[in-house]
């Protein structure tokens, strides 16, 4: 009987918390910027911090951003680079 009081209060337990780990996902979920990733996949990966950021990712988050220019990345070819401007320009948002 002992370990049937055990397994109802795990049990219950373990429903009270999932039921507020789901309450909480819900209130306090952020929505991601996707421009981060798909500038991100348009850079060449090097990871190699000649633009002064730290990677490919952070180049990405300030370029979405404005914080910088896409002309401090130097291993971009000409093309890439217009092509991420082309994109910043045309999915500005506030």
């Amino acid at each position: 009987m002992e370990i049937l009081k055990c397994f109802v209060l795990m049990l219950v337990l373990g429903a009270v918390l999932g039921a507020v780990l789901g309450f909480a996902s819900k209130k306090f979920y952020v929505k991601e910027d996707t421009r981060v990733a798909d500038v991100l996949a348009m850079l060449p990966g090097y990871n190699c911090g000649g633009c002064g950021n730290p990677g490919c990712a952070g180049m990405a988050e300030k370029l979405v951003s404005g914080e910088c220019n896409i002309d401090q990345c130097k291993p971009s070819k000409a093309d890439a680079k217009e092509a991420i401007r082309k994109y910043l320009a045309e999915h500005a948002e506030a």
